[in-house]
């Protein structure tokens, strides 16, 4: 009998079954990826393994005895943790704080300070773990915080981690370290399962990978014996291409876009940009390249007119657009669109359908009194047929359609408009793997049309094989903008953590 056994879990969500009679096994000493698309079931079955959710039926052995759990406090105390994608950590905090946050204090707190502290240090040692104890969370990077969260599932302690895509905003360099801390715990008896979506890391890391597709168990494979490529077929039923064809850009003019000495503060008064320049033209995909946090979203929201700078110039043209709203860009003749990273936040009004949320950009080629809801949804039809959206109808509420889909609607809608300009802050985040390459398809179409198009992603993977040219960027700064072909992943990774190389 393994460590952790699932055995003929279920689960509905109403009239949906997100898991179907699944079975799911991790020993001690292994490593389990867990793939499938969005919507496959994955995360409800292991959000049961960490007793978020409670099955409809089935059951779940740790050690060979039967658990009920209720919360996750129960599987903690069963010995399962898990580290979500967005960290639960308390930022005012500093690191032992948080990992001890919860435990019974002892009545001197500097005594209890060092007990916590040996402690920590003790499974530091142990596991290959490093961390700055007194360090404040909002002082941390990303790789950091995800250590204080390893920590502090240890620290209660855990003997299987979950971990939900847990290198999806990390640098290459970060995410070896984390491999290294995995392979730790898997020497020391531990069993780990990640969900994640990059298949090259799965073949590095994982022993077994189990495969999911609509609710239902497609099958275990151990990693030895199979090939990305196959396993893509397992997730999406059939065969795909995993190749992203970089078309060749157009030959270069006169740049669309001029971004000279741009720099913005943040409401602390550091510096979210200092003097970024680059030029964009028409027909190319300029990559941008960085660790989270390092002016990505602020540069976007300059140039598309949401958010004020300090000094510089964003040119298209004749015109200067720095300081003009959205709405003033585009009575300027500039035509821009702009994917913001936050799709039903800021992108889409998520109660509302997928025809009205078309015509928001649309509305206004037919100005008077009434909105012309039957040409909008002409055109919702057309762009859900164009770009192969999947929704019941154009009537349908945008929320309740899978990420892929939403993101279509969205770059469907913006295309739409004839953009010389198309802006797009991580357009594949959370998406699997035939809707992130349905999207770079789009793009690339984009791009043969003579669009200028800005790529902001965190796949330096997808970045290499989809852009022209990649801007890397650290702290608000531009470290260097390089051809992906002549510029090996690693260089760039020193460059994405504020390290010149020699390449560049």
């Amino acid at each position: 009998m393994a460590y952790i056994e699932m055995r003929h879990i279920s689960k509905r969500f109403g009239t949906v079954p997100a898991n179907d009679d699944v079975g799911f096994f991790v020993d001690r000493g292994e490593i389990v990826a867990l793939l499938g698309e969005n919507g496959s079931g994955k995360s409800t079955l292991l959000n049961m393994l960490a007793g978020l959710y409670i099955p409809d039926s089935g059951s779940i052995y740790i050690d060979g005895r039967r658990r009920f759990f209720h919360s996750p406090q129960d599987a903690i105390a069963a010995g399962v943790g898990m580290v979500h994608q967005h960290f639960k950590l308390i930022p005012v905090m500093n690191a032992w704080e948080n990992i001890s946050l919860g435990e019974k204090a002892g009545l001197n707190p500097f005594i209890e300070q060092k007990r916590v502290n040996r402690k920590i240090a003790g499974i530091e040692e142990r596991f290959g773990l490093a961390t700055l104890h007194g360090k404040k969370i909002y002082n941390m990077s990303v790789s950091e915080k995800q250590t204080v969260e390893i920590l502090k599932m240890l620290y209660r302690g855990a003997s299987a981690l979950v971990l939900d895509e847990p290198t999806a905003v990390l640098t290459p360099q970060e995410t070896e370290q984390l491999f290294a801390m995995l392979r730790n715990m898997k020497q020391e008896g531990c069993a780990v399962v990640i969900i994640t979506h990059k298949l090259n890391e799965v073949m590095e890391i994982s022993d077994r990978v189990m495969v999911m597709r609509k609710g239902k168990e497609i099958g275990t494979v151990n990693t030895a014996d199979t090939s990305p490529l196959k396993l893509t077929e397992m997730m999406v039923g059939a065969s795909i291409s995993l190749e992203i064809r970089r078309e060749p850009p157009a030959p270069k003019a006169r740049p669309v876009l001029e971004v000279k000495d741009l720099s913005c503060f943040n409401e602390d008064g550091t510096a979210a940009l200092d003097d970024v320049s680059f030029d964009l033209y028409g027909g190319e995909i300029l990559g941008i390249a960085g660790i989270a946090g390092s002016g990505q979203r602020e540069l976007c929201e300059i140039i598309a007119g949401l958010r004020r700078a300090r000094r510089g110039q964003v040119l298209c043209g004749s015109e200067d657009l720095l300081g003009l709203s959205p709405r003033e860009i585009k009575n300027r003749g500039v035509s821009m669109s702009f994917i913001p990273e936050d799709r039903l936040g800021m992108g889409l009004v998520a109660g509302m359908s997928v025809t009205d949320n078309i015509l928001l950009r649309s509305y206004e080629k037919r100005p008077g009194v009434f909105i012309d809801r039957a040409g909008g949804k002409i055109l919702a039809e057309k762009i859900v047929e164009r770009y192969g959206i999947s929704t019941p109808s154009v009537q349908h509420i945008v929320r309740k359609l899978s990420g892929g889909n939403i993101q279509k609607v969205l770059l469907g809608r913006e295309i739409d408009l004839g953009p010389k300009v198309l802006i797009t802050a991580y357009p594949v985040r959370g998406l699997d793997i035939g809707a992130s390459y349905s999207i770079y398809g789009m793009l690339n179409e984009q791009k043969k049309m003579g669009v200028a198009v800005l790529y902001i992603g965190e796949d330096l993977d997808v970045l290499r094989e989809l852009c022209d040219r990649i801007m890397v960027i650290h702290g608000g700064r531009v470290m260097a903008i390089v051809d992906p072909r002549e510029t090996s992943k690693e260089e760039m990774g020193l460059l994405m953590l504020g390290q010149k190389t020699e390449a560049v």
